[in-house]
């Protein structure tokens, strides 16, 4: 199993910035648009996902709207196979089915075309996003893959909130791996 080496960790954790209070006070949000203009930075991040996932076999990569559609189409690219997208309600334009999960004060939704996998049966999937913290929208994101007939044999995130617990959920349902994991 591929692991980040403590060079291309460094690199990926120091192109992350900070930005405090953001979106509300107290909280350190992890900025990753700047490993996106950091042209060495985004290169061995997604040379490692490259060499990590080569040999999966896998059939598509499935981005979380919005980050993770970054990640997960470059790398859908580089491995030669499909992209699929998971969109927040109402924003993908054919048949889709939908998963809810919950919020700190509410509840949200996301949905994939009901053909994402083309009517392939037990397509295998990675589910891609920057960034995993209490875990509601990719445990729903796992779940849909499920229903669209898919196997998500794992899911990747660039830095995990450890703190946050969200990835314990999400391991019930698929492997999950993080290159940076933060308090």
């Amino acid at each position: 199993m591929i692991v980040l080496s403590k060079t291309e960790r460094k690199i990926i954790e120091e192109a992350i910035r900070d930005v405090k209070d953001f979106p509300k006070p107290g909280i350190v949000f992890k900025d990753i648009t700047t490993i996106l203009n950091d042209k060495h930075a985004f290169g061995v991040l997604m040379n490692h996902l490259y060499q990590r996932y080569k040999e999966y076999n896998l059939d598509y990569i499935v981005g979380i709207d919005a980050r993770g559609f970054i990640f997960g189409a470059a790398l859908a690219q580089m491995l030669s196979i499909g992209f699929v997208p998971i969109r927040k309600h109402g924003k993908l334009p054919y048949t889709t089915i939908s998963e809810k999960y919950s919020l700190e004060y509410g509840v949200d939704e996301v949905e994939i075309h009901i053909d994402a996998f083309r009517g392939q049966k037990d397509a295998r999937v990675l589910l891609i996003d920057d960034l995993i913290a209490t875990g509601g929208t990719a445990t729903a994101a796992a779940t849909l893959i499920k229903q669209a007939g898919a196997e998500c044999v794992e899911a990747c995130f660039v830095v995990t909130l450890t703190s946050l617990d969200g990835y314990k959920n999400l391991e019930e349902k698929t492997p999950v791996y993080s290159l940076i994991e933060v308090k």
